[in-house]
């Protein structure tokens, strides 16, 4: 994003991709993607399955979690160079939960021209399908994989004045039900699961009820926890 008074053309751009329904993705992603020089995405395998279903054939680079600082400089270098280059991640938009934050960063503190598209979010998608009050709301990303630590984000959300969003395994979630309903059984939760796919669901109601009806079943797919801000009367 450039702060000059005369923008320049972008040499990055940061492109959402479908978060499940390939039909997501924008046109002006879908020609970012065609004029790209370079691909840089989270897990190669993966994003090739979408750029062959959208029949665009560029050279791919990986960038995830575990190498993301190593390829800085790299990929620093080849937008000094002149080369356009497109970040995306196996779903939804790049930064949030996934890679990119650190060399979209990195962008700014070099000077390197760059975008961030518009598009699929399974943040937003999840907060608005789940009738929960949209606004104030917060997103923390996954749970902390230590039961102890994420009871102590689950209480926080529970006093929280806003609604509040979470991403959680499929294996996990069982046990992060159970957490919500011994600190808050009649407390409304919202589990959003496989948004955009053919198998969608929402499951609204109490952390009771919602703990109970996943202690019976194998959990599968993405899954988004939504936690709302307690009745006025209640909120501190």
């Amino acid at each position: 994003m450039a702060s000059k008074d005369t923008p320049r053309a972008p040499v990055v751009t940061f492109v959402p991709t479908p978060i499940g329904n390939l039909g997501d993705i924008t046109l002006r992603a879908i020609e970012t993607l065609r004029q790209a020089d370079l691909i840089a995405c989270e897990d190669t395998r993966h994003s090739l399955r979408l750029l062959n279903h959208l029949e665009i054939s560029r050279p791919l680079i990986s960038l995830h979690d575990h190498n993301e600082q190593q390829r800085i400089p790299e990929l620093i270098e080849r937008a000094r160079n002149g080369e356009t280059i497109a970040i995306i991640s196996d779903a939804g938009t790049p930064c949030l939960s996934d890679p990119g934050h650190r060399f979209l960063k990195a962008c700014r503190d070099e000077e390197i021209e760059f975008t961030v598209l518009p598009g699929p979010s399974a943040i937003t998608t999840a907060l608005v399908a789940s009738g929960f009050p949209p606004h104030p709301f917060s997103f923390h990303g996954f749970l902390h994989v230590k039961k102890g630590k994420r009871g102590k984000q689950l209480k926080a959300a529970l006093e929280s004045a806003e609604t509040t969003v979470f991403f959680e395994s499929p294996h996990r979630l069982p046990s992060t039900l159970e957490i919500l309903n011994d600190l808050a059984p009649e407390h409304p939760v919202c589990v959003a699961r496989e948004l955009t796919k053919a198998f969608e669901t929402l499951h609204h109601g109490s952390s009771s009820e919602i703990a109970a009806y996943f202690s019976e079943r194998k959990v599968r797919g993405e899954i988004v926890l939504l936690v709302p801000p307690p009745p006025k009367e209640n909120a501190r």
